[in-house]
């Protein structure tokens, strides 16, 4: 019986590779026909072509050959359509066609076929997300002599020069470094204060050393932004004298947005967070919009007799933007939760797994079609209908016809799915294992970190080559340029986050250094690799660009991540062995 069940999951396996490797070839418009070798090719954006196993889709090769767990051929997969998220599946529009997808959308049924509920019709308008506003202030005293962004709504980017300031206070502060330098010898600390002082205004190394180098003190200096958005308020016009601290600028990002709706005293009992809303807005015609609740005012208006609403949204081709009208609807559930029940869904769209079945959701507002893998608790089946306790929520649309074949193409893009549920886990645990403290981070503290993760990319190269003694030198370069991070230029939480990052990266890195088996060196690699994602992730890195690269097959199929300054995968814990093996997780 055993034996039994082994063949059909196989049997299974082998149509759902031959189904996929249908489904995803290019269409007859985009096949590459190359009469020299009468073959069809699948490449990446880049132009390089990728071959994956249908049985292991973690295996990833720019050439064609063997998988090297089952040794089946492999065969060019179509990355050109890849999700950053693991639980998304994006489809071209010919492979869905193909596939013959159909959806439901969920609580327009309940188990007896009757209508389950109604909508609230509400009005709002979209604002900026607060928490992407920020200010551009003055470090230190004195006259705008130029200002370089002159309108509201102009864009900024962070490290812009965007004015010049003329300041007496600066002169006598770099007048009094000059003094303190002619008298360091005599008075001990006198130079490091008056340096601390320029410091503080964010005078940089450069400017100091060249004070020093001169002789002559400086009466001007350029600000530079703090932050990248779009200018929604101009505080000062040039010529205005500043005092230290005083508001430049208010900076905002449009990349997520508020939308904010009014909902009726009467209506509010059947509004809670989660809920889906609908909307349109007559800037953009001809298209619906949809998103979740997030938040409800706790405060009732007493003039208007209504709350506040927010939903959430990330703009998609600058398509929303703050200031416009919406028009919005709310699907309720008019029945109480206890006589609610499960809600009920065809059972088509429920892939059975054992306890936790599988559905997939279609994503609303996506240039192309796109579904997420969602695990289910299922109740019961009656009537061709199946009965979900959790898992889905009243006004999702869900896949009804064709969910297998969507199974089936994210289990070869090595997506989440039936058969690998565990993907999503692995690669979105990192996600969330670092705060974010990189608008609060000084730069100097971004350069710092930087050379350590110089010191790092050398030490990975050691090891995708296996030269266990480069390894060790670049161990111990690590830990040279470890000791020159001035853990004094993160505060509170961030200095404490730090220090264990710091604590993480200075123990692995020391075992590296002290060993001569690489294999011992790659084991610690892993975890010292961790700790420098998550400080890139917690503290950011400035004018760098880093690819957080992810193996699954290290520590018996656990996985492990690594951090390159190439797109390319070179394998650090296998080399020569599995030099391909990977793929890029994450770009910071």
């Amino acid at each position: 019986m055993n034996n039994y069940k082994i063949y059909i999951i196989g049997g299974l396996m082998l149509i759902a590779g031959i189904l996929i490797g249908w489904l995803l070839q290019p269409s007859p418009a985009e096949t590459v026909h190359d009469h020299s070798t009468h073959s069809n090719k699948t490449e990446t954006g880049d132009g390089e072509e990728i071959w994956t196993c249908s049985m292991h889709p973690q295996i990833r090769q720019n050439e064609p050959g063997l998988c090297p767990i089952c040794e089946m051929d492999l065969i060019p997969l179509d990355n050109s359509l890849g999700s950053d998220d693991p639980t998304i599946l994006k489809m071209s529009k010919a492979s869905a066609k193909l596939a013959q997808i159909q959806t439901t959308i969920v609580g327009s049924e309940t188990a007896h076929g009757e209508h389950n509920g109604g909508e609230i019709n509400v009005d709002g308008t979209i604002e900026i997300d607060q928490r992407s506003i920020n200010t551009q202030t003055a470090h230190l005293p004195g006259r705008i002599e130029s200002m370089l962004i002159n309108f509201e709504g102009e864009y900024v980017k962070a490290g812009q020069k965007i004015a010049s300031l003329y300041s007496t206070d600066l002169i006598a502060a770099s007048q009094e470094l000059i003094t303190a330098a002619d008298y360091d010898k005599k008075v001990a600390g006198l130079k490091e204060a008056s340096i601390q002082k320029l410091k503080n205004w964010k005078i940089s190394d450069a400017q100091i050393a060249s004070i020093l180098s001169s002789g002559q003190p400086i009466e001007t200096i350029d600000i530079y932004a703090d932050h990248s958005g779009y200018v929604l308020s101009k505080k000062v016009s040039q010529g205005d004298y500043l005092k230290q601290g005083q508001v430049l600028y208010t900076i905002g990002q449009t990349g997520s947005l508020w939308l904010i709706f009014n909902v009726f005293e009467s209506d509010l009992e059947n509004v809670r967070k989660g809920q889906v809303v609908n909307f349109t807005t007559p800037s953009v015609s001809n298209m619906d919009f949809n998103a979740k609740i997030t938040y409800i005012d706790p405060l009732l208006n007493p003039t208007t007799r209504t709350a506040t609403i927010r939903a959430e949204i990330t703009s998609k081709g600058g398509k929303l933007k703050p200031g416009m009208l919406l028009k919005g609807k709310i699907k309720i559930n008019n029945k109480s939760n206890e006589s609610d029940g499960p809600l009920s869904v065809p059972s088509s769209a429920v892939l059975w797994t054992g306890a936790k079945s599988v559905v997939y959701v279609k994503m609303q507002d996506t240039e192309v079609p796109s579904f997420q893998y969602r695990s289910v608790e299922v109740s019961g089946q009656s009537g061709g209908m199946t009965f979900i306790n959790a898992g889905l929520e009243i006004g999702e649309e869900i896949v009804t016809n064709g969910a297998f074949a969507v199974d089936a193409a994210a289990q070869l893009n090595n997506n989440a799915s039936m058969m690998n549920q565990n993907v999503s886990i692995k690669k979105t645990a990192q996600s969330d294992l670092a705060p974010s403290f990189v608008n609060e981070t000084s730069e100097e503290f971004k350069d710092q970190l930087d050379q350590v993760v110089q010191s790092y990319i050398a030490l990975k190269d050691a090891l995708v080559d296996t030269d266990p003694k480069n390894a060790q030198n670049a161990a111990e370069s690590v830990l040279k340029s470890l000791n020159n991070v001035d853990m004094n230029l993160v505060k509170g939480e961030a200095h404490m986050y730090w220090m264990e990052q710091n604590k993480a990266i200075k123990a692995h890195g020391a075992k590296i250094s002290e060993s001569e088996d690489v294999e011992d060196q790659r084991s610690q690699f892993k975890f010292l690799s961790d700790a420098i994602i998550n400080s890139l992730r917690a503290f950011g890195t400035h004018n760098h660009h880093y690819y957080v690269q992810y193996c699954p097959m290290v520590s018996d199929n656990k996985g492990a991540d690594w951090v390159s300054a190439e797109k390319e995968i070179r394998n650090p814990y296998f080399g020569d062995k599995m030099m391909k093996c990977g793929s890029v997780k994450l770009e910071l």
